[in-house]
């Protein structure tokens, strides 16, 4: 199981709050593909900081598709049921703990929130398919799988990534991973202070290259 936990590089999730949410919430729907997923702490804990910044009645346009390979085939039952030991929670600010879990009969486990439980979906996907599970995100997160990839499959990756967001979509990634420079052209930095990138509209991904030119990969 990876590792990972609520609230992990906080710093990105501020970022995501203050710099990108302001222009998705004009968005009929705020679609987010948290790619590598693990055991749910990432995608749950960046619909808690959209949740915070974001009414209850533009809240529910917020969709979280969470994936990954799950080699254990149990995230999914984890995640649907939003259940985590103490342990894994206690790096979540009190007031938010507070206020999105509560206690479960189980001691020492805890639930997250029927509001933002509904939010996220999970599915099995290998990012090296380099299949997206769909189109039209506003927001991709993808961090700590990126650092098991080599250069090469993690400029694939971010190539596909970038087919999948809509037109001035965002791509979030692990703060001590630089981009690629083989797509640095595909996205420009929202800020020094992290790694956040706004899709360049103007560029042609590669895949859709591949497909004017009509040939088969």
């Amino acid at each position: 199981m990876a590792f990972t936990y609520f609230f992990r590089d906080m710093q990105t999730l501020e970022l995501i709050a203050d710099r990108v949410l302001p222009e998705l919430k004009g968005h009929r729907y705020i679609d987010v593909w948290d790619a590598g997923c693990a055991h749910g702490p990432e995608p749950f804990s960046v619909a808690i900081m959209l949740r915070e910044r974001m009414t209850r009645f533009l809240f529910r346009n917020v969709r979280v598709f969470a994936t990954d390979l799950d080699g254990s085939s149990q995230f999914g039952d984890i995640i649907g049921k939003g259940i985590y030991p103490e342990a894994e929670i206690k790096r979540i600010p009190q007031p938010i703990r507070e206020k999105y879990f509560s206690a479960t009969d189980r001691p020492g486990y805890y639930i997250i929130s029927d509001e933002i439980r509904a939010r996220v979906s999970f599915a099995q996907h290998d990012l090296l398919t380099l299949e997206p599970i769909r189109k039209g995100f506003s927001l991709i997160v993808c961090k700590n799988v990126l650092l098991h990839f080599n250069e090469e499959q993690r400029a694939a990756v971010i190539r596909m990534f970038h087919g999948a967001l809509r037109d001035g979509g965002y791509l979030a990634t692990e703060h001590t991973q630089k981009m690629p420079h083989q797509t640095e052209h595909l996205f420009e930095q929202v800020t020094g202070q992290g790694q956040v990138f706004k899709k360049v509209t103007a560029c042609v991904s590669e895949s859709n290259v591949t497909e004017m030119a009509g040939i088969a990969i």
